[in-house]
């Protein structure tokens, strides 16, 4: 047996976190939620009243307050900036619709990509992200990317919304990705698309349970040569 490193890539509500944190579990490997660290650095701009021509200020506060990891009594898993817990708030709408311009700022990815890299470095890992496969580890033994339809997406993403208690429309979210879509996939730096080696899956209408073991097939493959 052997240790892997896993990229799972694809656009927004399109299943990446759900299932990578179910097969870390599985797996006992350790999970990287890339996304959240891009929405970490959005809030700390937004919270600053930063804009893109303040990147020197973010990267400050990046600093300031280091994104860290931790779980709660039931194994979930909580988002750190400094010792403040961000857990809900990097998932608030504001954030969501500021998450790409900030993620787009090449300094900002730096110094992310870097931290991620330095993470996935001694392997049994899995990342979920939108350029895992194509920028953080183009080596990853296995890539995945991604897809579903904008209105399945839209009714996770809004299902999600009313569990936490975040007031949302359908038609609203339904609006807001696919703006994030057209966005991520035509940024100049890392845009959203699969990398050559990767595997892509639509999940439109497939259970978490069938995207889980679909990606495990795959792994224990890699896993057991």
């Amino acid at each position: 047996m052997k240790d892997i490193r896993i990229a799972i890539d694809g656009p927004a509500s399109s299943g990446k976190s759900t299932v990578a944190k179910i097969i870390a579990k599985d797996l006992g490997y350790t999970y990287l939620d890339t996304g959240a660290m891009y929405r970490c650095a959005t809030y700390l701009a937004l919270k600053n009243d930063l804009k893109e021509e303040n990147v020197a200020e973010i990267l400050a506060q990046l600093d300031e307050h280091p994104i860290s990891f931790g779980r709660d009594g039931k194994g979930n898993q909580l988002v750190f900036l400094g010792d403040v817990d961000v857990s809900l708030a990097i998932r608030q709408n504001d954030i969501t619709n500021n998450v790409s311009w900030v993620s787009a700022l090449p300094e900002i990815r730096e110094e992310l990509v870097a931290q991620q890299r330095r993470i996935a470095s001694s392997g049994a890992i899995i990342m979920d992200g939108r350029d895992i496969g194509t920028v953080v580890l183009p080596d990853a033994e296995l890539k995945i990317f991604l897809v579903a339809s904008v209105d399945e997406r839209a009714e996770r993403r809004y299902k999600e919304n009313l569990e936490k208690g975040i007031p949302t429309t359908l038609e609203t979210l339904k609006e807001e990705i696919a703006a994030r879509d057209y966005k991520d996939s035509h940024r100049k730096v890392s845009p959203l698309k699969a990398a050559d080696d990767a595997i892509t899956f639509d999940t439109t209408g497939v259970s978490i349970e069938g995207v889980v073991n679909f990606i495990k097939e795959k792994a224990n493959k890699m896993i057991d040569k």
